[in-house]
């Protein structure tokens, strides 16, 4: 199984729900799936995550959104696998493991390098899932923008692309700011909650609408294309809601 199969999924998939747009990959067939017993920091799937859990953690904490990013990648990856449930324990067991430091950030970089050493458009798709997931707080702080770049260079990407997939990402959040507004008021709406709930009640209300539009799973319900863009739309102003809210109170 390719990895590069899992990330065009997983990119069209976020891309689409935080309206970010990226070129659509279609007539994937995921037929085979793969068994794998070893050591998954000498796979694909593992060092992915591994170099996942290094950008996640660099500006110091862990966003509701990167964590909702997180579990769709490790349940995506794991889908593909005869081993599904132990695949995934074991992709969770190395991003705890992972986020503990940066030291070996250079090590894994070059360890995924020398496996996609002739593709090297699948290392820029594998960098452009990484700043997705360092900018889906709609901020790239310094700490985010230092790893990446180490990592970018690891990955023998040119200075030009990566500046080039920086500067969209920047783009597309400032005009996305300017453009789709949303009042406090309107989220509260959006999140089908009030000024008066507790914070637990927003974050469950959050979680239900998430899981009620989220695009995989109307998607596997074997909903129109149709549907499944309004899902998208849909996810991505909750998302965006439950950001202002957890802004304004400081949650």
């Amino acid at each position: 199984m390719k990895l590069l199969v899992l990330l065009f999924v997983g990119i069209v998939l976020y891309f689409i729900a935080r309206g970010y747009k990226t070129e659509k990959f279609e007539n994937i067939k995921l037929n085979i799936k793969e068994n794998f017993q070893g050591d998954l920091l000498h796979h694909e799937a593992g060092l992915l995550v591994a170099l996942m859990a290094k950008v996640a953690k660099a500006d110091g904490a862990v966003c509701e959104l990167e964590a909702e990013m997180l579990k769709h990648t490790f349940n995506d990856i794991s889908s593909h696998f005869e081993n599904s449930d132990e695949i995934r324990e074991k992709l969770k067991n190395i991003y705890t493991q992972e986020k503990k430091g940066f030291d070996n950030t250079l090590e894994l970089s070059q360890k995924l390098l020398k496996l996609t050493k002739r593709e090297y458009q699948k290392r820029v798709k594998i960098l452009e899932y990484l700043l997705n997931l360092a900018f889906i707080d709609k901020s790239f702080s310094d700490a985010e923008q230092m790893i990446c770049e180490d990592i970018a260079n690891a990955l023998e990407i040119k200075t030009n692309d990566f500046n080039q997939m920086v500067n969209a990402f920047k783009n597309f959040y400032a005009s996305q700011a300017q453009n789709h507004e949303t009042t406090l008021e309107q989220a509260y709406e959006i999140l089908e909650s009030n000024k008066e709930d507790d914070d637990k009640t927003i974050k469950n209300n959050y979680r239900k609408l998430v899981k009620k539009h989220h695009p995989d799973i109307i998607s596997g319900q074997g909903a129109s294309q149709n549907i499944i863009d309004e899902a998208t739309t849909k996810l991505q102003e909750i998302n965006e809601a439950y950001e202002l809210i957890k802004k304004s109170r400081k949650i």
